[in-house]
């Protein structure tokens, strides 16, 4: 009862367990959650902030491949309803409400601003010669559009890499969905094969690009890149 009682007052990350109102601990072993806690579900991240603040809780998260996805969090039952308590009377005055647009405001201007960096940085990768240079606005178009909606995942998306390198394997990417068959290809369950064949196509679109920069005529009606960018 002791161990019990001093793991409900400490602030753990924890597995989904196998029944309701159970989890996996930091050992991998099932335990119960206290009586009377209650399960705040992920999506609001200012009042899973406060219920954090408030006291123990007990984030649970699970890994789905390489991937980690929050299952929400378990807390003292008392402190959810109080935090959201707290909550909705601070969103309801007009200067909250106020301060949310300021803030929409200035995110808008960001994105705005990174989309068309972003954009001019893929046109200086691809470099294309003067007489493909439609190709490639529509390329960057294209690119630029598929990769820089905020919560698209894309590699657009990440700050980990400089912009340069982002632009450059989002073109990457974008060539490989919409110019080969690599989303209906049927690759084998071998460790690093995946991987191989992402590789190979990679270069095949890289040696695309090269007949572009290099002005080389294209057959607009046999390259790849042409007809994915009137589909």
């Amino acid at each position: 009862m002791a161990v019990m009682l001093e793991a409900a007052n400490m602030n753990r990350v924890v597995r989904p367990g196998p029944r309701e109102r159970t989890v996996r601990n930091e050992r991998g072993e099932v335990e119960h959650v206290p009586g009377d806690w209650a399960l705040l579900r992920p999506g609001d991240a200012g009042l899973t902030r406060r219920v954090k603040a408030a006291g123990p809780t007990w984030t649970m998260q699970e890994k789905v491949g390489r991937k980690i996805f929050s299952r929400g969090i378990w807390a003292p039952a008392k402190n959810i309803t109080h935090s959201q308590t707290q909550l909705e009377a601070e969103r309801s005055t007009d200067a909250y409400q106020k301060k949310q647009e300021s803030a929409a405001l200035r995110r808008d201007k960001v994105q705005s601003q990174y989309v068309t960096t972003f954009r001019q940085t893929v046109l200086d990768f691809l470099a294309f010669a003067p007489c493909h240079e439609a190709i490639a606005q529509q390329l960057a178009d294209a690119v630029t559009s598929h990769a820089t909606p905020v919560g698209s995942g894309t590699v657009a998306r990440t700050k980990r890499i400089a912009v340069e390198d982002r632009a450059e394997a989002a073109v990457i990417a974008w060539m490989r969905h919409q110019t080969t068959a690599y989303d209906l290809m049927t690759i084998a369950r071998i460790k690093g094969q995946r991987r191989e064949v992402r590789r190979m196509l990679a270069q095949r679109s890289k040696n695309l690009l090269v007949r572009y920069r290099s002005g080389e005529p294209v057959d607009s009606a046999q390259c790849p890149l042409q007809k994915a960018l009137k589909s």
